[in-house]
């Protein structure tokens, strides 16, 4: 099977000034080539319609898609190597590409007119309002709004306007088209542009031509409703509304199935806080339990639990916490059910269980000069015999990173289905580790070789710059890595990485802020020390008092700092 390399050029140079229609070409024919069996009747007609158009045309449309919302005023579209805007935009119109007096309701209206034209345009309901001439546009809008709820084209709202108001008709079938293209919607045409610039540079994997984000119409349609309501959330709109329109999860996609738990731990969320709480039960409900072979999400399960706890429902969250117990899916479950199966079990006069307890993690009390606290740490204890790095959640996952750099971007099916990837698609799919383990297992063992130091430095010269989930590059210099490699033992190293790959989305995150080398200390003592640093005030996270019960259960060196302001020095 023929593949095509991310390492083949896919941006048009930006000395040509059209460089957004080469690059739009571009994902047309990429979707084509590999999604146009889940393209409809109208989607084929737009690809047809669209290269149909003149090249002025074709250039116009896809400057408004690369904009903002859907609606432009013609004055606003003038862009010198298209020329005449009016020109370029009859087509569109005559295609029905683009609306030509599409009706604007209120709020519409507010974003495409400027303070002063809303004064002219709406002058007659200002007046009988009676609202000061000074009146802001926001005050203005609460106004106006409960008496002009009427849809018009802009001539309707003002018949004197300068220009005209369109609408992009087709912004959902280019979102479309851009969903599977990227195989999300967080990403957006300007990786073509910053790639051309050189501000971002993306590993060269093999992509075959059957690789692809979406398999079935049904999934793509999946995913944008999804996406659709998470927005609506995010502006505000009711839980309750949102929840009926809820579409049952794909049970044969485990991705998509995971983003439908997501979104119902949102809405779980805004209905506790609107105090919703049966409806922000049923939806942690939805999400929390495993089903179909999938897992459910512990975020939404202990969400459940706890908030039975509060409505005095101990015996209910008691009865589905227990059988977790036995087996919890994570580290995070195992720490919240170790907290609360004890205290439900008080509150129903039932005899305790025991659970382990976390250890206590070595501890010290700086006073220091007020700052930037991390900082203020750095700066007391630096030596130039023993020096102190701000590493937070860099350097751990950095030297992970570049160690197994082959198995992070190993070309799997599914993995990668584009050229402007920061990592694999499935990185945080639950078997995301179980389909490399044996790649895993060949960069590990390097750590029991000794050929670790060489293979992570080569790693850092050849793929400098290129994005990576875990490697950040401008904290990772080379005397930092140096030194690690020089202080961290090889055993300290596998456990750790050991430790991320058992869940690495949520062990990436919560590693100390400090790391202190001590490269002269006697031979068989540590030769580093982690430091975790808290201001007034300042509290640890569960994720990082998991991480510091792991280098206690591994006899890693790391302590806990905390800061209180002041002027005595330690």
């Amino acid at each position: 099977m023929n593949s095509i390399s991310a390492a083949a050029p896919v941006t048009a140079s930006l000395d040509d000034p059209r460089y957004y229609l080469t690059n739009f070409r571009f994902v047309l024919a990429w979707v084509v080539e590999r999604h146009g069996d889940l393209l409809d009747a109208a989607e084929h007609g737009f690809l047809a319609d669209f290269a149909a158009l003149p090249e002025e045309s074709q250039a116009l449309l896809v400057r408004m898609v690369m904009r903002k919302g859907e609606h432009f005023r013609t004055s606003r579209l003038r862009y010198p190597e298209i020329g005449d805007a009016e020109t370029a935009l009859a087509p569109l119109v005559e295609a029905g590409l683009v609306e030509s007096a599409p009706v604007l309701d209120l709020e519409e209206l507010f974003r495409q007119l400027r303070l002063a034209e809303l004064r002219r345009a709406l002058a007659d309901e200002i007046d009988v309002a009676g609202l000061p001439a000074a009146t802001g546009k926001a005050v203005l809008f609460d106004a106006l709004a409960p008496q002009l709820i009427e849809s018009r084209p802009l001539a309707g709202w003002w018949p004197a306007a300068p220009d005209r108001v369109v609408r992009l008709a087709v912004m959902g079938t280019c979102d479309r088209l851009r969903l599977m293209f990227f195989g999300n919607l967080r990403q957006d045409w300007a990786e073509f542009v910053l790639t051309e610039l050189g501000l971002q540079r993306f590993e060269r994997v093999a992509i075959t031509p059957d690789s692809r984000a979406f398999r079935r119409r049904t999934e793509v349609n999946a995913y944008l409703a999804l996406h659709r309501l998470r927005e609506r959330l995010d502006a505000g709109e009711a839980v309750s509304v949102l929840q009926a329109e809820l579409p049952a999860p794909l049970a044969d996609n485990a991705w998509l199935a995971a983003r439908h738990r997501r979104l119902c731990v949102a809405l779980g969320r805004q209905a506790e806080r609107e105090g919703e709480g049966e409806p922000a039960l049923a939806l942690y409900a939805q999400a929390g339990w495993p089903d179909t072979g999938h897992n459910g999400s512990v975020e939404a399960r202990i969400r459940q639990l706890r908030l039975l706890e509060r409505r005095g429902e101990n015996a209910a969250a008691l009865a589905l916490a227990e059988p977790l117990v036995e087996a919890p899916a994570s580290e995070e479950e195992a720490q919240a059910l170790g907290r609360l199966v004890p205290r439900l079990r008080r509150r129903l006069w039932l005899a305790p269980l025991t659970f382990p307890r976390e250890p206590a993690p070595r501890q010290w009390t700086l006073t220091l000069p007020p700052g930037p606290v991390e900082a203020a740490v750095c700066d007391h204890l630096h030596d130039d015999a023993a020096p102190v790095h701000y590493v937070e959640n860099s350097l751990l996952t950095g030297l992970f990173g570049l160690l197994c750099w082959e198995a992070l971007f190993a070309p799997l099916p599914g993995a990668f289905f584009h050229p402007f990837h920061h990592g694999p698609a499935d990185l945080y799919r639950e078997d995301f580790v179980a389909r490399r383990r044996d790649r895993f297992d060949a960069c590990l063992a390097r750590l029991e070789t000794g050929e670790y130091g060489q293979a992570i430095r080569a790693s850092w010269r050849e793929k400098q710059g290129l994005a990576s989930p875990f490697v950040h590059w401008g904290a990772l210099g080379e005397g930092l890595l140096e030194r690690a490699l020089a202080c961290l033992p090889a055993d300290h190293l596998h456990a750790c990485f050991e430790r991320l790959l058992g869940d690495l989305k949520a062990n990436r995150a919560g590693l100390p802020d400090l790391i202190q080398f001590l490269p002269e200390v006697p031979e068989g003592e540590p030769r580093y020390r982690l430091i975790e640093v808290k201001g007034p005030g300042d509290r640890l996270q569960d994720n990082q008092r998991r991480w510091l019960a792991f280098f206690h259960a591994h006899d890693m060196p790391v302590v806990v700092c905390h800061v209180r302001w002041g002027m005595d020095g330690e």
